[in-house]
């Protein structure tokens, strides 16, 4: 084997082209630990593994104790809470992941969200399927504007801005953003003076969408619970298209049966998939999604050819596009 050549372990299925550029240049391994017939040639691969890459799969400090010689892992994803950031510091091992690439995508499955919400989309259209639309509908199946209401979104980075451009500058609507700190006016593009930063509080108060796009953090964990729900307007409608522990699951329940809050929008939950038992799956109020934020045939061939890209480039010694900050783990 050349020394310029690496063993490099893929835990989750690539595109062909991708895997292709991989395998040009070094020694891959194929074998997904969720699937039961894999389980045993990824575990026996990561000894020698010196790059991963991959996503939705926990990589825990156990599984790193089995991987010595592990470089880099590349995660094919946003998101980076499948990853011990501060073990991978500490062990020297570079993490990367594909910021960017699925800002729009996953901006426009919010939106989407929200309006299906909003105009209970998904309830009737199962009406007209159910055979049950026989007259014009009366007001008990009405649904509630979108344009011209009010956005309120937590956290503003950049699927928060794409989120703002849309209700803004489409829809007419009145945005307030909470974010750990200010943007600058100078950041803010065509959305100057349109968009306004507020205290959280003010935001649930005022707010008739409640949009969280936050990472999920030990401080952004239930962060929507019960006393969030309590300062929102009765006709309030929730949207999470973030991170599942962001919003408590029993509080939301709560909140939707005393009427509370008037429905929620949801592509994300605490336990995925969505268990069958979960009352989430078919609650009169909610609009719920199968984690699709950037579940498109564009956005995830993107998304993995990014996390080729920076695997490629850490291991021949160069700076990746998508190098994630461990300094702060």
């Amino acid at each position: 084997m050349s020394s310029n050549r690496h063993q490099i372990l893929v835990f989750r299925e690539l595109p062909e082209d991708q895997l292709a550029r991989l395998q040009a240049a070094h020694d891959v391994t194929v074998a997904n630990p969720r699937i039961a017939a894999q389980r045993d040639a990824f575990f026996a691969a990561l000894p020698q593994a010196q790059a991963l890459i991959g996503s939705s799969y926990p990589i825990t400090d156990a599984l790193l104790d089995e991987a010595p010689q592990l470089r880099v892992i590349s995660s094919i994803s946003v998101g980076v809470d499948n990853y011990p950031l501060a073990s991978l510091r500490e062990r020297g091992i570079a993490l990367c992941h594909t910021p960017g690439v699925l800002t729009e995508t996953t901006a426009d499955t919010i939106f989407a969200l929200l309006m299906a919400t909003s105009r209970r989309i998904p309830e009737l259209a199962m009406y007209v399927r159910s055979g049950q639309w026989q007259r014009n509908i009366g007001e008990e199946l009405f649904g509630w504007d979108v344009h011209g209401k009010t956005l309120g979104i937590l956290g503003m980075g950049r699927i928060g801005m794409a989120l703002a451009r849309r209700a803004a500058l489409g829809f007419g609507m009145r945005v307030l953003y909470n974010n750990r700190s200010v943007v600058p006016e100078s950041e803010l593009g065509t959305l100057a003076g349109q968009v306004h930063y507020v205290a959280r509080d003010a935001l649930l108060r005022e707010a008739d969408f409640v949009v969280s796009v936050l990472p999920a953090t030990p401080e952004t964990k239930h962060l929507l619970g019960a006393d969030a729900f309590a300062m929102m307007k009765p006709s309030a409608i929730v949207i999470n298209g973030s991170r599942g522990a962001i919003v408590d699951e029993a509080a939301l329940l709560h909140a939707l049966d005393t009427d509370q809050i008037r429905a929620a929008g949801l592509d994300v939950f605490a336990t995925e998939p969505l268990p069958v038992e979960s009352p989430l799956r078919t609650h009169a109020k909610v609009v719920a999604l199968p984690h699709i934020g950037s579940a498109t045939h564009e956005t995830r061939h993107a998304m993995a050819e990014m996390a080729t890209s920076n695997l490629l480039q850490v291991l021949a010694g160069e700076t990746p596009a998508g190098g994630f900050d461990l300094s702060q783990a």
